[in-house]
Formats: structure tokens, sequence, C-alpha cells
């Protein structure tokens, strides 16, 4: 795959890095690649008038591949930084047609998460979103249970109503108002209901890396409201 001037002069950075990507061998030199370029049409052909423009994206998507783990230093051939080779996570995502919402994926997971929520990020690794999705939720039910201290056979929404009701829930906010009190019951049962309990009861097809991605996202924010709570409960009985 060559790139065409007129991807090098439109697309965005991210599509026209991974454009580069499909267009690099095994082992890429960024000289090698911008001297080519240069001498695209031939010594008899005047290079078109925004060459140098153009060789400035090249190198903008060459640096985006390489902030992305895409692309890094060659392990064979070591005689010159000029020498790269694309990397495993590059090689992944070569013939994907989501590649680029993987790499959006990843970067929203890029940061310290709730320990509980360690099996859902393997499991996203390995693509397994499904699994991941439910990891997290699950991570979420067992924190609010044993936070909240109740039964195993309390489940699911029921769990969530029970643990943060506005009535008597050991988990809400005394100091919130109801309705927020009420909106944060609703937003633990809401998430458990539409993440966690369908995977538990049939196959749900999480094809998206970037949804799968916002629910381990929204999992971590469940599980710092519920650690927030626990140390409530700690601090009240001290």
């Amino acid at each position: 795959m060559v790139l065409s001037y007129d991807d090098v002069r439109n697309l965005p950075l991210p599509e026209l890095s991974m454009s580069l990507l499909r267009s690099l061998g095994d082992q890429p030199n960024f000289n090698n690649l911008i001297q080519g370029f240069k001498q695209r049409g031939g010594y008899d052909q005047a290079p078109p008038p925004d060459l140098e423009a153009m060789l400035s994206r090249i190198s903008d998507a060459w640096a985006w591949l390489v902030s992305h783990a895409l692309i890094g230093h060659s392990s064979s051939n070591t005689s010159s930084d000029s020498w790269s080779r694309v990397t495993s996570a590059g090689t992944a995502l070569l013939d994907d047609p989501n590649a680029l919402a993987k790499v959006w994926a990843d970067e929203r997971l890029s940061g310290d998460l709730h320990p509980e929520l360690s099996a859902a990020r393997s499991n996203f690794a390995l693509g397994d979103y499904e699994t991941a999705s439910f990891a997290a939720m699950k991570a979420v039910e067992v924190a609010v249970r044993d936070a909240a201290d109740l039964p195993n056979e309390l489940l699911g929404v029921a769990l969530m109503r029970k643990a943060f009701s506005p009535k008597d829930g050991l988990l809400r906010d005394p100091g919130a108002e109801g309705g927020e009190q009420q909106a944060i019951a609703d937003l633990f049962a809401g998430a458990i209901g539409a993440y966690k309990n369908p995977a538990s009861h049939r196959t749900v097809q999480f094809e998206d890396a970037i949804e799968a991605a916002e629910v381990i996202q929204l999992a971590d924010l469940l599980l710092r409201i519920v650690r927030r709570s626990d140390r409530r409960l700690r601090s009240g009985r001290a």
C-alpha cells in the first residue's frame, strides 16, 4: 500500500497514521520513508509545491504511531536509530477495520483503575469485551454487597436498591438531599441492570471496544463511590 498525495494532504492525523502503518514493511526506516516520498515522481518531474508540508504530515503520523506504541526501535537492526519495527500491538491492528476504535478504547483505560477491575482489564486486553464488561459490573456488585454487609442471596438491581435506598440504605450519603440519594441509587441500579444482569442471563454481543472500555470506566466510578461510602461507614463506627 502506497500513501497517495491526497491522503497525506487531507486525512485526519489518526487515519493518516493508520494508513502509514499499513504501508510500512517489517523493518521501516524513517529516513528511507522520507527519501522515497521525495523521489516518488522521479528525477525528471518537478516535486509538488506542497511537498514540505506533506513531509511534515508524514513526520507527524510517524510520531503518532510511536506515541501509541505501534512502531518502535528495531531489535534486530540496531546500527541506527532510523531503523524501526512494527510492534506486536501495531501488527495486531494492521488488518483490523476497527483499529482506530481499539486505539481510542485502550487510551480510555490507560490510567489507574480500581484494583478490583484487574480481571475486567485483562479480559479487555484479550479482546473479550463481553466478559470484561460483566467482570467490571460483577466487581461493583461484590463491593456493594461487602460494604453494605448484605446477604449473598440479594443480587443485581435489588441489591443496589437496598444498599443505596434513600430511606435506610447503609451506603446512602446522609448529607445529600433526597433527590441526589435517589439519583445515586438509580445510577447503580441502572448500571447493573444494563451491563451486568443481561450478560448473566444471555449472550450479549460487545463488539465495540470503546463501549466496553466505557463500561469499565463506569464501573471504576461506581467503585469510587462505594469506597467513599465505606470510608464514611467506618468513620461513623470508630
